[in-house]
């Protein structure tokens, strides 16, 4: 099983090493065409990997669905992994979309220019799977002794849900965040970017940091806040530690062209976060009532999960789509200028 793991990881890093080290070593302002040719190439990535899923869970490597999965007491063979990481992938991939409107607001409250916003993105997204990393492995380690802290998971899923379903959050400007006044007190920070560095200097030699790491230092908080629902989104519908994993790192991975796509396209996708309230809800209900839920549906239990979730995602972007926006609504964050 560590074999597994360590080859998986060397796979993501040498995805990571290609992705800015190749084709993104000099800054360029992404375009539509790319951003969604790059985000339809890690999508295709995350389905193929589908692929190996199912092999190694039928063959049983290196031990691979030989032991219960803690969120519904089964055996995981290839089929039922398979569709528990897809729907693993639908939920986070779908989720992490919510955070890309916080992640637009940052950019436009710091004005980044889209010239050094991928430089972002991209350790943003490292550090993402770094935490993500730890918090899958504590999650993993505690419902394998507290299995009841699967219930807990749910309620939080449901009032979650609920929050976003009922009521409004309150923007705030990000330059206000007291993550970004503590930084500032603790470091000397400059009034200007300097490229796409992170770290400048000043005319007497010091070093300080630029606006572009207080960007980052906020999209990396963000992501946290996110994974507070996300993990345990992904805990209600598989607790085996390899799907949780795979499914949100190849979920993560195409954040950054994802973002690019959806930061010009907000204002058509107003109604995506009542369909990702919905799939909360919906997660977090089967979380706490799985065993009368899976009776009912039979053996094609996690099959109609995704499809529900799928469905639930689609209508939100088509009534996107046909629903007239109001000449009043102003509600969607700003996005930082081209520049």
């Amino acid at each position: 099983m560590l074999w597994l793991w360590l080859g998986f990881i060397i796979f993501i890093l040498l995805l990571l090493a290609l992705d800015l080290g190749v084709f993104h070593r000099h800054a360029h302002v992404v375009s539509l065409r790319e951003s969604l040719t790059w985000s339809a190439i890690w999508i295709a990535l995350g389905l193929a990997f589908g692929g190996f899923v199912y092999v190694a869970y039928e063959q049983h490597w290196m031990a691979l669905g030989t032991t219960p999965d803690a969120a519904d007491g089964s055996l995981n063979n290839g089929r039922e992994a398979l569709l528990k990481y897809l729907t693993g992938y639908v939920v986070e991939k779908s989720l992490s979309i919510d955070n890309v409107f916080l992640i637009a607001m940052i950019f436009a409250s710091f004005g980044v220019p889209a010239l050094y916003q991928h430089r972002v993105l991209f350790w943003g997204v490292v550090g993402a799977l770094l935490m993500r990393g730890v918090l899958i492995a504590v999650g993993a380690a505690l419902i394998a002794r507290f299995h009841l802290l699967l219930y807990l998971f749910g309620a939080l899923l449901l009032l979650t849900g609920l929050k976003m379903l009922f009521f409004r959050s309150q923007s705030t400007d990000p330059r206000d965040h007291w993550l970004v006044r503590l930084t500032r007190k603790l470091v000397p920070v400059a009034d200007h970017f300097d490229g796409e560095r992170f770290i400048t200097r000043s005319p007497g030699g010091n070093r300080l940091l630029t606006p572009l790491a207080l960007a980052l230092i906020l999209v990396e908080a963000s992501d946290l806040l996110f994974a507070v629902d996300s993990i345990p989104a992904i805990f209600a519908i598989t607790a085996d530690p390899f799907l949780v994993f795979t499914s949100n790192v190849f979920a993560m991975l195409g954040l950054r062209s994802l973002y690019f796509a959806l930061a010009q396209l907000i204002e058509k996708f107003r109604y995506l976060k009542v369909s990702l309230a919905l799939i909360l809800l919906l997660v977090g209900g089967k979380m706490l009532a799985v065993e009368p839920l899976r009776d009912w549906l039979g053996s094609h239990f996690h099959f109609h999960l995704l499809a529900i979730i799928l469905g639930i995602l689609a209508a939100g972007v088509i009534a996107s789509w046909l629903v007239p926006l109001r000449k009043d609504a102003t509600n969607t964050p700003p996005i930082a200028p081209k520049t």
